[in-house]
Order: structure tokens, then C-alpha cells, then sequence
């Protein structure tokens, strides 16, 4: 018999699907092939009665609740293809062997680009974060950089203001490759936000640590944290699925339903949203199953099936 639904990756949304799948008693194949997103992360914090659990523990708690649901089977790997149409999904999994499913929830998240800049990589997730509410309360108070990105332009005014609520020190370093308005010199410097045009050549400190940025000219400005927006991709399974994504890069989900451009093929989580969070992604995860169970339920009545 197929599977109900079969969810790729086992992150905090892939998770929260199955959770609200199983308990729904639907037949759930979860495929989780690793790393985890955030493996540089030593803890997940902004997630009520899990702030500051390690990530690890987080997914292995998970998954011991579903254990406790026996329609819902998780398998540590990937998914190299998937074929077939709503109702009769086929996947082939990295042990070769096909399986069948009458939808397809996508919860695959992102992959991050490291920035070409000397020092980065190495202090990704343990100096240079994303999102404040994440990791912002553990540095408080201290000097913030925020090294902004073509992609993150548009809103990157907003982004350095916010930042003046965790520490009025913060430092924007443009990496002469984005353009200042006149609006957004007058609003930084009425914050007291300094801003550096140059480009960025280094990270300075001894890694993970950070306690400088270094800049074309040799100038070096004290930072202890760096929040940056790298480029984001899509996994290959994504990208050969053929799914249509916006203008960002992101998959286009239904805000409703959660179904792709591809019928009977749903997305949750990190991969259709830059905002990207614990709790952000499990809730797009349940919102997903929980539409997905309507139909399926919906649909099975009538073949007499249930």
C-alpha cells in the first residue's frame, strides 16, 4: 500500500508535519537525509519551553514522540527523485528503492552560501548569525556589525534600526557593493549607526571568536558579532522537481493549503520564506499537514477506503 504522504527532511517543520499527520492517523514516510540546517548552532532559542535546548536534542525528543504513533515511519535518507502525479507519487530514496505516496510535502530548507571573505565560513553560526531573536540576547549589549548583501538591500534600513534594540552599537558595513539613499543616511545617522562603504576583506579573531572586520583599506573596526544574509539555494531534488519559486529563490506555496505549483506537491518551512525560525517553520509544517489531512481524508471517505 502507499504511503499517505511522504515529508522530505526531518527539520522542525518536516518534524511538526509528521507529529500532526501521524496523530491524524494518516500513513507518513518521513525521509530525513542530514546535516541539519543549522549544524553550526549549539542551541535553538525563541522556541517557548525549548529555549536554549541543543538541536540535536531537540530532533532526537521529536522523534521519540513519534514513535509512539505506528503509521508514522522515519528513514535516515535522501530522496533522489520523485515521479508520478496526485494520488500516485513514486520516490526513489538513496537506497535505490521506490516508494509510493499520495502527496509530497516538501520541508527541505535552504542551503547557505558562504560569503567569499576571509574568516567567514569558520565563524558561521558561532560569531556571524542571521536573526536576532535567535541569538541576540546572548550578546546584548556588545558592538554589532551587519554586513549587507545585494539581496538583502531592500530592507536592510529596517534590519540595522532593529538591531538598536539589543545594543546601541551597531556598525553597517555596505561592502561597497550596495547604495546608500539619502533617507537611509539620515535615518542610520539619526540612530547613531556608523556605516563603512568599503569593502570587507577579512574577519579578525581567533575563530569561532570574532573581535574585528577588516576592510580593503586595512582599517579595522571592533566588532564581537556579525549578522549577515548570505545567498540561499534550494536542494537539487527542489530545483529538478521543477516547483516554481518567486523572485527571492523561494518555493510559491498556496498561504492557505500550502501546495506548490506542482498538484499534490506541498511546501513548509525555510524553503518557501526568509523568515526562517524554529517556531516559524514548525507552524508552516502543521499548517501544511493539517490541510493536506482534509483532503486525504476527503478523499478516502469517498473511495470507501475509510
Amino acid at each position: 500500500m502507499p504511503y499517505d504522504v511522504l515529508i522530505v527532511g526531518g527539520g522542525p517543520s518536516g518534524l511538526a508535519a509528521a507529529l500532526t499527520l501521524g496523530r491524524a492517523t494518516k500513513g507518513v514516510l518521513l525521509c530525513d537525509a542530514g546535516p541539519r540546517r543549522n549544524a553550526s548552532a549549539t542551541r535553538i532559542h525563541n522556541v517557548v519551553t525549548r529555549d536554549g535546548t541543543p538541536p540535536d536534542a531537540f530532533r532526537r525528543i521529536a522523534r521519540e514522540q513519534l514513535a509512539a504513533y505506528p503509521r508514522v515511519e522515519i528513514r535516515d535518507t535522501d530522496v533522489r527523485s520523485i515521479s508520478g502525479e496526485r494520488g500516485s507519487f513514486v520516490a526513489v530514496l538513496g537506497d535505490e528503492v521506490p516508494v509510493e505516496a499520495r502527496r509530497v510535502l516538501l520541508c527541505t530548507g535552504m542551503i547557505d552560501e558562504m560569503l567569499p571573505i576571509d574568516g567567514f565560513r569558520e565563524r558561521w553560526g558561532h560569531a556571524i548569525y542571521q536573526c536576532p531573536f535567535c541569538h541576540g540576547w546572548e550578546v546584548k549589549g556588545q558592538r554589532w556589525g551587519y554586513l549587507v548583501s545585494p539581496g538583502s538591500a531592500s530592507h536592510f534600513r529596517a534590519f540595522a534600526l532593529q538591531l538598536h534594540g539589543w545594543t546601541r552599537d551597531v556598525v553597517v558595513f555596505t561592502d561597497g557593493r550596495v547604495d546608500l539613499s539619502a533617507e537611509d543616511r539620515e535615518h542610520l545617522a539619526a540612530a547613531g549607526i556608523q556605516v563603512h562603504t568599503s569593502p570587507v576583506t577579512g574577519l579578525r579573531g581567533e575563530a569561532p571568536r570574532l573581535s574585528a572586520v577588516e576592510l580593503a583599506d586595512g582599517t579595522k573596526i571592533a566588532c564581537t558579532v556579525v549578522f549577515a544574509h548570505p545567498p540561499q539555494r534550494q536542494v537539487d531534488l527542489v530545483r529538478t522537481l521543477g516547483v516554481a519559486l518567486d523572485d527571492q529563490g523561494y518555493v510559491r506555496a498556496d498561504p492557505m493549503s500550502r501546495e506548490s505549483s506542482i498538484s499534490g506537491v506541498y511546501a513548509a518551512g525555510d524553503l518557501t520564506t526568509r523568515m526562517q525560525a524554529v517556531t516559524a517553520a514548525s507552524a508552516l509544517g502543521v499548517q501544511a499537514a493539517a490541510m493536506i489531512n482534509v483532503e486525504l481524508t476527503t478523499e478516502l471517505v469517498l473511495e470507501g477506503a475509510l
